[in-house]
């Protein structure tokens, strides 16, 4: 084995740092791309500068707009869990209507199950109804 510890330490230290700096440099983009006071001259441009030198690019974006991103993304999530509310209050509000609609489907069912097991209609009766209860 001629692969010491060390070596195998640096080696999973720089895979973590390359991980790292995509990660950076992924965020730095996609938060060019998400700020909506910027223009689109202005979004090409930070792209540009960011793409072709990408390690003077994320750092002097992190400088000049770093402050903003934590902004951004603050506003971001008040929106999805505004979002995420408003879907929940809309499911809430439908579920006793079909929860209602079903009991009501249920005491039908069960009026009609009456009815037949005391021979009050005839088996023929009993398909129709149950047919016109569960078709709406």
């Amino acid at each position: 084995m001629d692969y010491p510890l060390l070596n195998a330490f640096l080696t999973m230290l720089w895979f973590f740092l390359w991980v790292m700096w995509f990660v950076l440099l992924f965020r730095v983009i996609g938060d060019i791309f998400r700020d909506d006071t910027m223009s689109g001259g202005a979004k090409a441009g930070w792209t540009v500068f960011v793409c072709v030198l990408p390690f003077l690019g994320v750092f002097v974006y992190l400088m000049a707009r770093g402050r903003g991103m934590g902004e951004r993304d603050m506003r971001q999530m008040q929106r999805q869990e505004e979002a995420f509310r408003s879907y929940v209050q809309e499911a809430a509000a439908e579920a006793p209507a079909t929860r209602a609609t079903q009991a009501t489907h249920a005491d039908a069912l069960a009026k009609l199950a009456g009815l037949h097991d005391h021979g009050d209609i005839t088996d023929a009766e009993y398909e129709r109804a149950k047919e016109k209860v569960l078709a709406g």
